[in-house]
């Protein structure tokens, strides 16, 4: 297994350490609960740097990532983020992505970190452009900083004024050593991301400057399980669990990040005859008021017919009620819809709602 340059310190803080996509990663440190609320109320600290970083560079650069991606890359500017997603020709979901445009004819992918392998094979694949496709992801360590006070703590370490908009960035130094810093977050929490190439004790200066510049707000070190709880709360997919090959950006509820308009791109046909046919399933969020836990896989029903499945579930530290994404036929997915999801043979009552769970 991997171990990311922050593993001594997860070490140290007696983190519970579970393998992830092929990591070494801590789940939690403490309690799952007041990590959640930590993020919720003040500030914590992710190590994600098991996040894949492909860089793309050449003439066509713009061209290679307006082919392999759903949104409109030509947009974008330097210093400027977008969200999309990369599919198959039969529109299911091959990963979903950060794009950084670093300058004309150069841009950042952020993949996930169980589909490092699989996105850059597919993108080696689909190369008709002529670009270098390098996979610099075991170079670059992340730190997620999320939270209300996320830019309370990075202004006291950062050497320049933070005054990025949502999905932008811009390369300054942190604790001195040089780093991208941006502003996305997948917590709903305003938040930063600090990427850089270096030692483990580079890492650890950050570790430390960023932890010494929190004392005040009470900062803490925040596992994967309640990252997961976090981005669930906003209705935030999940690649594996919410997204994946046999799902389509439409049903996804994705379609406000597939530009049909834009010229063609891989999977464009099939998702555009989806579209024109009409969706047979939808992703939709649901709430129970009975305090179980949904999980992944779980059978949704109404009047004994199965009409969908659970892709995501927990119970929400903040509403404090089970919540849960699935899918389910396209006939049940209006608000308010009552449908039952089966919990060890028990029918559940939920309820179809809006997104996000937790308003913000």
């Amino acid at each position: 297994m991997k171990k990311t340059k922050f593993y001594s310190i997860h070490e140290k803080l007696g983190a519970k350490l579970v393998d992830f996509a092929g990591y070494k990663m801590p789940i939690q440190y403490s309690s799952i609960i007041g990590e959640h609320k930590c993020v919720r109320e003040s500030v914590g600290v992710f190590d994600v740097s098991h996040m894949g970083e492909v860089r793309i560079k050449g003439e066509r650069a713009l061209d290679f990532i307006q082919n392999i991606t759903v949104n409109n890359a030509s947009v974008l500017v330097d210093g400027k983020v977008q969200y999309s997603a990369m599919c198959y020709e039969d529109g299911g979901i091959v990963d979903d992505l950060l794009v950084y445009r670093i300058a004309e004819n150069e841009f950042l992918l952020v993949i996930n970190a169980s589909n490092i392998q699989k996105d850059v094979d597919w993108m080696k694949k689909n190369n008709l452009f002529d670009v270098d496709i390098i996979d610099e992801s075991d170079e670059y360590s992340l730190l997620a900083v999320q939270g209300p006070k996320s830019i309370d703590v990075l202004q006291k370490i950062c050497a320049d004024t933070i005054k990025l908009e949502y999905y932008t960035f811009f390369n300054t130094k942190c604790a001195g050593v040089d780093v991208l810093l941006s502003r996305t977050g997948y917590t709903g929490e305003p938040g930063y991301e600090i990427y850089f190439k270096g030692s483990e004790s580079e890492a650890e200066k950050i570790w430390s400057a960023i932890f010494e510049a929190g004392t005040e707000f009470g900062i803490q070190p925040i596992g994967l399980a309640a990252r997961d709880s976090l981005r669930l709360e906003m209705g935030f997919c999940l690649y594996g669990n919410d997204i994946n090959q046999t799902t389509n950006p439409l049903e996804a509820g994705l379609g406000w990040i597939t530009k049909l308009k834009k010229e063609n791109f891989i999977g464009k046909n099939e998702i555009a005859q989806i579209k024109e046919n009409g969706l047979s399933r939808k992703l939709v969020p649901m709430v129970c008021d009975e305090r179980v836990f949904p999980r992944t896989g779980y059978s949704i029903q109404v009047d004994g017919k199965k009409i969908g499945y659970v892709t995501s579930g927990t119970v929400s530290p903040i509403l404090e009620k089970p919540i849960a994404l699935g899918y389910v036929d396209i006939s049940y997915v209006e608000l308010g819809q009552s449908v039952n999801i089966m919990i060890r043979d028990k029918e559940v009552p939920a309820k179809i709602v809006k997104l996000p769970f937790v308003e913000k």
